[in-house]
């Protein structure tokens, strides 16, 4: 079985001179118009797809209590993590330390970091503060020490503010490093290293926001000590991704596709029909000129 070959059109009219005339550069304009409805609604179902995430509930940049937030002994949750806190308490001066290889603002240094005991309820609370970084950690142990000598460990400060953040995992160090150096904020280590550890710790630590009374020093603030604030960055906002919308987006752009196409077929089936129209006229003249060439016999008398 032979398979049938497709008929070629050769001659006036041409497809494109098909396409050109009026009535189809109107059908054109039409397809297009109908495809640009398809594709706006294929942009605005993409930009539904991808969501963020509003359940928080609450804007993380309006201070909240951190023992609201996040009690003590519970862990972080996605509306604590970021949150911008106030919590009271006392400073404990013994329980200062240095963590290194800490970045801020693009650059790598040390934090000087604290242990805040807060009342909360009947009982405290311990929380890791981080309270300001220097660019080594020379300078950071300097701090360090400066806030241990000046510290009155009977002041209750109030008002302290920052950034509730989640714990970071624990580094294990390598075996020529000192075993007692700190190069990550994970309070379940450091409740290892505080004394007289009895109340519950807080699984988060704060990033300080030495403003007023936030500081752990008197009101000459971090300059004094030659620190720099931490950077304090809001949380991004989870997204989520709509498959559904997503499939619906890429039904609207075939869709978009289909009527230029359609036009397309529309013109082509109109070009053949045309050549197919005056493939006909001209057989059926050649058989009419054909008819009236044959002449009858006539017997002779």
């Amino acid at each position: 079985m032979t398979e049938r070959q497709r008929p070629q059109y050769t001659g006036e009219p041409t497809l494109a001179q098909i396409m050109r005339r009026p009535v189809w550069i109107l059908a054109l304009l039409f397809a297009l118009a109908v495809a640009g409805a398809f594709a706006w609604l294929g942009q605005w179902q993409l930009s539904h797809a991808i969501q963020e995430d509003t359940q928080q509930g609450t804007d993380s940049e309006v201070p909240r209590p951190l023992g609201e937030l996040n009690p003590p002994g519970e862990p972080v949750t996605d509306a604590s993590a970021g949150h911008i806190v106030t919590v009271d308490g006392t400073w404990v001066p013994d329980d200062f330390a240095v963590v290194s290889e800490r970045a801020n603002d693009g650059e790598t240094g040390a934090w000087v970091i604290g242990h805040l005991v807060a009342p909360m309820g009947n009982g405290t609370g311990h929380l890791a503060v981080a309270v300001g970084w220097a660019p080594t950690v020379e300078e950071a142990e300097t701090a360090r020490d400066r806030i241990t000598d000046d510290i009155d460990e009977s002041r209750v400060v109030s008002g302290i503010t920052g950034r509730y953040m989640p714990s970071e995992g624990v580094s294990v160090p390598a075996p020529d490093a000192d075993p007692f150096a700190l190069e990550t904020m994970a309070p379940a280590q450091l409740a290892n290293i505080w004394d007289g550890i009895d109340d519950p710790v807080w699984s988060g630590f704060l990033v300080l926001h030495a403003d007023g009374s936030a500081a752990p020093f008197d009101e000459a603030g971090l300059t004094a000590l030659d620190l720099d604030q931490i950077d304090s960055v809001p949380p991004i906002p989870q997204e989520r991704v709509n498959w559904l919308n997503v499939f619906y987006a890429v039904e609207w752009v075939v869709f978009a596709g289909f009527a230029v196409y359609f036009w397309f077929r529309l013109t082509r089936d109109a070009w053949e029909k045309e050549h197919e129209l005056r493939a006909l006229t001209a057989e059926a003249e050649a058989e009419s000129a054909a008819g009236g060439g044959i002449t009858t016999p006539t017997r002779d008398t």
